[in-house]
This record gives structure tokens, C-alpha cells and sequence, in this order.
């Protein structure tokens, strides 16, 4: 898979795009957050598109 054609989603807590990474690899799917410091601000959830 080329770096430019990983799938991307968007982080529920600052709404920023993030891309797929090797380790997410077996829980893609259960990814919501782009990093540890969004995750920790889980209580607030972006209220853009």
C-alpha cells in the first residue's frame, strides 16, 4: 500500500484527518481517535462535519 493511498478518517474529538497506520492494521475499524491526547479529551466531541 503507497503512503499516498492509505484510507484516512477523521478524529471524533478535534475533527482533524488522520491516515491509516501499521499498527491500527487488526482494529481499523475501532480507531476513533487520532492520538493519546484527543483520546483523553473523549467528553469533547467535535461538533463539525
Amino acid at each position: 500500500m503507497k503512503k499516498a493511498h492509505l484510507p484516512e478518517k477523521r478524529c471524533i474529538v478535534c475533527g482533524r484527518p488522520f491516515a491509516w497506520r501499521k499498527k491500527w492494521e487488526k482494529v481499523w475499524d475501532e480507531v476513533k481517535y487520532c492520538s493519546d491526547k484527543c483520546r483523553g479529551n473523549k467528553n469533547r466531541i467535535h461538533e463539525g462535519s
